[in-house]
């Protein structure tokens, strides 16, 4: 996993659902490509022509609220999204996220669509390079980290007992 990533942020309110995320209708597949144009499709319309792979999703709290689907967590990961900050998250969605290879951050982040961050694994800091504002985050457990650098739980048990 890199110890830096640097993304434009994507904003978003709180209590963010999975339906928001991904429409119902979606559910009849888990490619995460096919999934990924229809990422809140119904929030912000053709949202997917205007993400690029590595951006970042800051929100407020209570993010991936609502039903326990799996298919949120790739939408997001077909969008090429590195990393979703937000000031807390369901907790299934937060346990989906790391079993599927998610990078999640709480924390409360100042910022807008557009803005550069950069996110300091190691340090536990946030930079807004373009509002110049440093924010701090509690780490992952490395365990965490582990099963997110592996690309989820699944790889992360083939690779760790060689199945």
């Amino acid at each position: 996993m890199q110890k830096k990533i640097v993304g434009r942020a994507w904003k978003f309110g709180s209590n963010v659902d999975t339906d928001q995320i991904i429409p119902a209708e979606y559910l009849v597949t888990d490619d995460e490509k096919f999934l990924a144009k229809h990422a809140f499709e119904k929030v912000r319309p053709e949202f997917y022509k205007f993400v690029k792979p590595g951006d970042i999703i800051v929100a407020g709290k209570n993010f991936g609220c609502g039903s326990s689907r799996e298919h949120a967590v790739r939408a997001l990961k077909g969008l090429g999204i590195s990393c979703v900050i937000a000031e807390s998250f369901a907790r299934i969605f937060f346990r989906n996220a790391i079993n599927l290879g998610l990078l999640l951050i709480e924390a409360k982040v100042d910022a807008n669509d557009g803005d550069v961050l950069e996110i300091d694994i190691d340090s536990g800091i946030i930079y807004n390079r373009s509002k110049d504002l440093e924010f701090k985050f509690k780490k992952l457990p490395d365990f965490f980290l582990e099963i997110i650098e592996s690309g989820g739980l699944i790889n992360y048990v083939k690779k760790k007992y060689g199945i």
